[in-house]
């Protein structure tokens, strides 16, 4: 963490101003970045830990624990660094809108980022990134990227965040709000964030009748049961001896595509330019993203539009792009 967030940060409780105390700074590799410490509100008296660098404002366990599990396991699995291909960056830019030339120097929120894959990308612009994450993925994302100079990682609620209101200048939120308890809720805690004039993209799970008919919806109800460290194990056993089948269904001219999704299992063949280990590294990595997740709460176009202009967004733009996008700007 570095001495500069103090500007923005707030208890996420009362919004009180935070004091820092106990102090250990990093004097040597990044000046001014606090390795561990404390931060203390005054109003309320309450305490947040940092420790490795982050500071922590949610509690050791929650709802996101197979997120946090997850991303530790696979931390690097879907950077584009790692995989040499730009698929993070091809669909931060195509979501959002927005050009590397214009994030340069801007201060820009990065909400649920996992290992940081899209945190990776907004950092290649030349923004100050603050990447907030409620799981233990904050660990992932300080190991792929910090200490980095214009990087904060910060542990947080996104019912509750720990910042100022009209902070940032930008504001992204990918492949987050469906798994959380209350999408409404977690949709209308962004806008409030940005400065006025900033930028806002979100996207969500689509809701479609359809739904019905897929085996995650089927099989959610038993696998989200399953204590995360069991059901991993047991998907990663499961990968070798279905991944194949979708494969081959896959494969099937015209239809293939559509049908492979009645295997339970996620197969990036044909959608992106993976090797077979990466294939099958990303099959494991999204099929107990599938599964694992406490929620999963598609929405519909509509419901996502009239709850941005409640909030007070213009500009509205929502597409399809496997998931719904949204994208605006506050006045």
């Amino acid at each position: 963490m570095k001495r500069d967030l103090l500007e923005i940060l707030e208890c996420p409780q009362c919004k009180g101003a935070l004091a820092l105390s106990d102090a250990q700074e990093d004097e040597h590799e990044t000046a001014g970045e606090i390795e561990a410490g404390r931060l203390h509100c005054s109003h309320c008296d309450d305490d947040y830990p940092i420790t490795r660098g982050i500071a922590r404002f949610a509690p050791e366990s929650n709802y996101a624990d197979g997120f946090g599990m997850q991303w530790n396991r696979f931390r690097k699995t879907q950077l584009d660094s790692h995989t040499g291909h730009p698929i993070s960056k091809d669909r931060f830019f195509e979501y959002s809108g927005w050009t590397a030339e214009e994030l340069a120097g801007k201060r820009v929120l990065d909400i649920g980022y996992g290992a940081g894959r899209f945190t990776e990308i907004a950092l290649s612009t030349g923004a100050d990134v603050v990447a907030l994450d409620y799981s233990s993925a904050v660990d992932a994302c300080y190991d792929n990227h910090a200490p980095h100079p214009r990087l904060n990682v910060v542990q947080g609620d996104i019912y509750s965040l720990p910042f100022a209101l009209q902070s940032f200048d930008y504001v992204y939120c990918l492949g987050v709000v469906q798994h959380t308890p209350d999408v409404e809720g977690s949709v209308k805690a962004l806008p409030a964030q940005l400065k006025s004039g900033g930028k806002l993209v979100i996207d969500c799970y689509p809701w479609f009748l359809r739904n019905v008919v897929w085996p995650k919806y089927w099989l959610r109800p038993l696998t989200r049961r399953v204590p995360p460290a069991k059901l991993f194990g047991f998907i990663e056993k499961a990968v070798p001896m279905l991944l194949p089948l979708s494969r081959a269904i896959g494969r099937i001219p015209k239809v293939g595509q559509d049908l492979k999704y009645m295997v339970p299992v996620v197969n990036y063949e044909g959608v992106l330019p993976l090797d077979d280990e990466q294939i099958r590294e990303w099959a494991i990595l999204d099929t107990f993203d599938m599964f694992s997740p406490a929620h999963d709460h598609p929405q519909r176009k509509e419901t996502l539009k009239q709850w941005l202009e409640e909030s007070g967004v213009e500009n509205i733009e929502i597409f399809r792009r496997g998931f719904f996008v949204a994208r605006g700007t506050m006045p």
